[in-house]
Parts: structure tokens; sequence; C-alpha cells
């Protein structure tokens, strides 16, 4: 039997529940559709969020033949086989245009795209570039790791919110009035409505499956006994991705905190899940500078070392890796003075725009540079004791700015 999110799945903008700064009046997907003018895009939120559902739907709004492909199960392969396809519709509609028939776009959902390697990735380019297909991806992961930065170039970024709770009760309440339109008997009260909201967190395919475990439990009538026992099971068995986010922060404040008991239960939690190891290698890997720093700059490079024998082993095997160097960063003596430091740069940066460089820090390679007064005035540190001489490093507006001193309170906020 096909499952309530597929087959009451929205086919129009105005059945599409939330993600109104992509579909809302004004906003960027939607004025795509409109025009018609469809760019390479790349998808990037949570499950349940309606990635597939708005690809869908743009591919029938603009007429386009759609093909989709899972990177879990599908290779460079299977992209040749829709390549051929689209060129072969292209050469088609460019022949009978003649005729003034329409011409059809080729547009390539790749679901989880981050599945794919770099080789798989690059397979994809020529074929943008060239407009024989219009990519749309979808992510669970942050593109900016997982994708490749000449297929970002050629792509747009956007990103999915999970649903708050009115959206996923006003999809609950759409897929139970189609089925009734259909002729099935549904009856939900209120407060199951409510329950099974709480219970998806913002997932809408989580909801819809409590909702139709629900169903087939008590012959499509809902009742408080039998939803608390379906959602207990549902959320006992998609505990996998549930916690995500929240167990990711409390592997990072174990560390930071010296647990390392903790700190290697939060990682098996995540690694037993299912969890991209790689993914929690660069979360590790991030925190070895911004938590521990100059304190102990070994901790960088071993947990840089183990990213890499991550990459090269994967699971099962590395996941010793992953435990060894979250012990190491618990027991690390702890220093995030280059955070701080790098937070209050940015902060003058922006504030202050392009400050121009003082004149006796500049090279002067030519007579003319001279002239202009490069390197006025410059003290060569080696012509003094310990290379230590006092001169001005900042530009006039930030003088004696101090980065290392004194400064944690003013971010004590952003630790």
């Amino acid at each position: 039997m096909e499952p309530l999110a597929s087959k009451y799945r929205p086919s129009d903008l105005n059945e599409f529940i939330g993600q109104q700064l992509l579909v809302g009046e004004g906003m960027p997907i939607r004025m795509y559709i409109e025009t018609g003018n469809i760019p390479s895009m790349i998808f990037w939120g949570p499950p349940g969020t309606g990635k597939t559902t708005l690809a869908n739907i743009i591919s029938k709004k603009v007429n386009a033949n759609f093909y989709k492909m899972s990177a879990v199960m599908s290779g460079k392969s299977d992209l040749t086989e829709i390549i051929k396809k689209a060129m072969l519709s292209n050469k088609t509609n460019t022949d009978i245009q003649q005729f003034n028939f329409e011409y059809k776009k080729n547009i390539l959902f790749l679901d989880e795209i981050h599945r794919w390697n770099k080789a798989q990735q690059d397979a994809l380019l020529p074929y943008i570039e060239k407009g024989i297909i219009t990519l749309i991806g979808a992510t669970t992961e942050n593109p900016s790791f997982s994708l490749i930065p000449a297929l970002l170039s050629r792509t747009r970024v956007f990103t999915f919110n999970k649903h708050n709770l009115e959206e996923v009760k006003k999809f609950l309440k759409s897929i139970i009035n189609r089925a009734k339109d259909k002729g099935e008997e549904i009856e939900v009260d209120e407060e199951s409505l409510n329950l099974i909201s709480e219970a998806a967190d913002g997932d809408l395919r989580t909801a819809s499956n409590i909702l139709e475990g629900a169903l087939l439990a008590n012959n499509n009538i809902i009742n408080k006994r039998i939803l608390k026992n379906t959602i207990e099971n549902f959320l006992q068995y998609e505990s996998k991705g549930e916690d995500h986010y929240n167990i990711i922060s409390a592997v990072h404040k174990s560390m930071r905190d010296s647990d390392p008991d903790a700190s290697v239960y939060w990682i098996t939690r995540m690694l037993e899940a299912g969890d991209d190891p790689l993914y929690v290698a660069r979360r590790l890997l991030r925190f070895a500078s911004e938590d521990i720093g100059n304190a102990d700059p070994q901790a960088l490079i071993l947990a840089h070392s183990i990213f890499e024998s991550c990459q090269k082993l994967g699971r099962p095997e590395c996941d010793i890796f992953l435990i060894q160097l979250a012990i190491y960063l618990a027991k690390a003596p702890k220093d995030n003075s280059a955070y701080i430091a790098s937070n209050l740069a940015k902060e003058d940066v922006h504030k202050f725009g392009s400050q121009p460089v003082p004149f006796h820090l500049r090279n002067a390679p030519t007579k003319l540079m001279k002239e202009w007064g490069y390197g006025n005035g410059y003290k060569y540190a080696h012509d003094f004791d310990n290379a230590k001489v006092e001169q001005e490093h900042f530009p006039e507006k930030l003088k004696n700015r101090k980065y290392l001193k004194d400064n944690k309170s003013k971010y004590q906020e952003i630790i």
C-alpha cells in the first residue's frame, strides 16, 4: 500500500506547506517557477521539510522532463543513462521547435547528493555547464563541507527549515481532508493532531507516518491509547536521526567540560545511530582549534590525522579512532583565545571596513612607490634584541587593538 506521504504529496505551490522564505510571494523559488527560468539548485535541510516535494512541483510547473536519482543507490553509470535521455530529448525538441512544439527542460533531482564522492560530483559539471540538465540536489548535510566547490559555484543553495507546530498540523489536516474526498473514513480529533504534531518534531514525513501507523492500528479511528503506543514505538524506531543536533552539542560541551566518559557516550550514540563518521570527525577537528587551540597544538594535528583515517577506512573500523580522539580532546588543556580573537577581529573588519595599510608596513618594490613613502620608517625586527620591536601594526582607526587580552567578558555570550 502506498504511504500517505507519497499518496497525498502536494502537487501545487498552493498545497505546499511552509518554507515561505523560498516559495512565498516575491520569494526566489516562486519567481523562478513563474518566469520558467530554473537554475541548478541545492536544497539543504532536515528530513521531511519538503525538498523532494518542491522539486516535483517545480518540474510539473515548468513542464520539464523529470529524472530522479538517489545518491545512495545510483552512481555515474546511472547518470550516464539519464544524460543520454536528456540529450536525445534536447535534440528531438530542437528539431520539433521548427513546428512550434514546446521545448522541455530536463531536471535531474539527485536525493542525498552529499553521498556522492568528488569524482561522481565532478561528472555532473559539464552537463550543468552546457545546460543539458538542470540539477536539483537535496542534502541534509552542510553543502560547504559535503559538496565540491566547482559544483557549489554552478548552483544556488537554498536552506529548508524545520516546520513549526502549526505547519505540521496544517499538513496533517490536508492529508485527512484529501483522504476523505476520496471516500476514506478517518476520525481524528484535535488533541490527537496536537500529539502527532509535537512528536513529529517538524518532520512532515514523520507526522504522516505516525498518523498512518495509528490509523492502521485501529481501523482508521485514532484515540489517545492507540496514538500513545504508536508514537512510542515509532519514536524508538526513528531515534537514529531525531536528536542529531542536540547530541553533537552534547559532544562539544562534554569535551569542553573535560568529561571524557560523557564524550565517549555521545559519540557512540551518534555512530550507532548511523551518523556519518566524517561529520563527527569534522566537528572534532573544529573543536581542536576552537576550544583547545594553542594550549595543545598537537590536538589539531591528531584531529586532522584521524579525519583522514576515517576517510580511508570508514565504519565500523574508524569508530575507535573517533573515540580515541574524543578522549584526548576532553582531557587536553583548553584555550579558546583564537576563537575569541577571531570574533573580535571580524567585528572590527565589518565595523570599520577596508582600512589602509600603514605606509611603513608596505613593500616598496619600485622607485615611484619609495617616493610615495612606502616602507618609510619601517623597523626590521631582526635588528633588535630578541626580534622585539615597538611599532604600530594596525590601521590608524584601530591603533593599539588587543584581541588577546581582557576580552573574555565582552564575548562571554558566544563562548
